[in-house]
């Protein structure tokens, strides 16, 4: 089966790792320190960095996303793989978890002066970095295992569970219903909608 080359779906690799300062950035201290950067990062410490979540125009995340590596503008698009035929061939190719939506790290007067672009209709900041942070590495873990994952359109009530056992050890996320059998949903708030993976009862823990 041919298999399109995977885009960059984040920048830098390290933008979710646990040691991470964009994950609790505010402005230009983390946690009361001031930020210390060099080089092509020298203008991240300015007053209004933060996260946002791009709202792109159809089918943009990509261009969009290649942009941002340009100017190494620091983002994070999950791309899942999806198979269709072509010319009756089987293709794999990779396609944005989220539709129209893209997330991404920096100050609006500065960094996204240099994008000459229409590909973003709107720019939403986010007000929780650290939660933010918390749900897309829950995402990107879920993504990175090539699990079977449905989108789910809207939050749902249910008990907050964490994963003890297993590949997706760690993940937190809500216990839903689907068909009789119980999935484990990780949700991304702001966009109220999430993506959802069959897991058995053996494998979690409620959170307290």
């Amino acid at each position: 089966m041919p298999i399109l080359k995977a885009e960059t779906a984040i920048f830098p690799e390290t933008l979710l790792a646990d040691d991470s300062p964009y994950a609790t950035f505010d402005g230009a201290t983390i946690h009361g320190d001031p930020v210390i950067v060099s080089g092509d990062e020298a203008d991240a410490a300015t007053s209004d960095c933060h996260w946002w979540i791009a709202h792109t125009k159809s089918r943009q995340e990509k261009s969009l996303a290649r942009e941002l590596t340009l100017y190494q503008i620091p983002f994070y698009l999950p791309l899942v793989a999806n198979e269709r035929q072509i010319r009756g061939r089987r293709v794999k190719s990779w396609v944005p978890l989220f539709g129209g939506y893209l997330f991404l790290f920096g100050s609006k007067s500065q960094h996204f002066s240099r994008l000459k672009t229409n590909r973003i209709c709107s720019l939403l900041p986010v007000d929780d970095a650290a939660q933010l942070v918390n749900e897309l590495r829950n995402i990107k873990m879920l993504v990175e295992s090539d699990a079977a994952l449905t989108v789910e359109r809207r939050l749902e009530a249910g008990r907050r569970v964490r994963v003890k056992s297993g590949s997706f050890t760690g993940a937190e996320g809500i216990v839903i219903t689907r068909r009789g059998r119980n999935r484990l949903f990780v949700a991304v708030s702001l966009l109220q909608q999430g993506v959802s993976l069959e897991i058995d009862d053996f494998m979690l823990e409620p959170i307290d």
